[in-house]
């Protein structure tokens, strides 16, 4: 990135590379975690790269001709470029089971895998990757899983959560919503005005306002991060209404996972910092198109 480049067009670029990046990944993908030890790569040629351990540890190549990558607990998925959609479960070199067809994002969280079919239908399994399929709503743009919780953004921009079962109700939480992010007992929306919201507890608590002119919104445990629409990435960790830090410029995609977080700047590089917001940040890897925590 050319340092004489204006905000201004640093924002159109930004919105651009994420736009891309988007469509890489089908709608906004699954990118955040909760607390896991595993950093996923998928670099521009549809390469997806995996690595357990430490921030140094080696890469395992997973899987040819992605556009969507998730990694959860021991299961990685990928979303192949013809709609396939491969899940494995234990080791990195362990084998894959085609669970889908026909499919525009993937969504895991413990035992669940979640899937958004080319029509806009959303199903849910549980259990086994072999378990039958529960069809949780239609005309839905994006899933998301956190523990017993499932939510959507459908079409119309209205977000909609359950917790428990497959089968409970839905409760209504926002309208006019282009994002929604879950994590333990946390719900954070991002409306389509750029205003990122969080509420804590039970799925009618009142929201809070995190921050505005934001164009992604992620939570993990007690952090919340935001990708600003001029490149900078911040990070709170506590309450709701916990003091910003700031972690980065010129950063295209944020990702979070326990003490993790994890940016791609724009020129395609992907970085991972461990432990405390203030810590340095380890390279991870280039030429990449989204980056993924467990």
């Amino acid at each position: 990135m050319k340092k004489s480049l204006t905000a201004a067009a640093f924002a159109a670029f930004t919105a651009t590379v994420l736009a891309t990046t988007a469509a890489a990944a089908a709608v906004p993908g699954t990118v955040s975690g909760d607390g896991g030890n595993r950093i996923a790569v998928l670099r521009g040629n549809g390469t997806a790269l995996v690595k357990e351990g430490g921030l140094g540890a080696q890469w395992t190549n997973e899987a040819d001709g992605v556009k969507q990558i998730v990694v959860a607990g021991d299961r990685i998925g990928v979303l192949k470029d013809n709609g396939s959609v491969l899940v494995k479960q234990g080791g990195l070199g362990d084998q894959w089971v085609v669970v889908a067809d026909n499919v525009k994002q993937l969504a895991l969280s413990g035992d669940r895998v979640g899937i958004v079919k080319s029509d806009g239908i959303a199903y849910v399994k549980e259990g086994a990757l072999t378990s039958q399929w529960t069809l949780e709503a239609d005309s839905v743009k994006s899933l998301q899983l956190s523990g017993a919780r499932i939510g959507v953004v459908r079409g119309n921009g209205t977000v909609l959560v359950k917790e428990g079962g497959l089968g409970a109700q839905w409760t209504n939480e926002a309208d006019n919503t282009v994002q929604l992010a879950l994590s333990g007992n946390r719900i954070g929306i991002l409306k389509g005005d750029g205003v990122a919201y969080v509420k804590e507890g039970a799925l009618t608590s009142a929201w809070t306002l995190e921050a505005d002119n934001t164009v992604q919104l992620e939570l993990s445990r007690d952090r919340i991060g935001v990708l600003k629409d001029n490149g900078t990435v911040l990070v709170k960790e506590g309450g709701l209404g916990a003091q910003w830090t700031n972690e980065a410029d010129n950063t295209v995609q944020l990702a979070l996972s326990g003490s993790r977080i994890g940016i791609l700047k724009g020129d395609g590089v992907a970085y991972v910092k461990e432990g405390a917001l203030t810590s340095a940040w380890t390279l991870e890897a280039d030429n990449v198109t989204e980056l993924a925590l467990s």
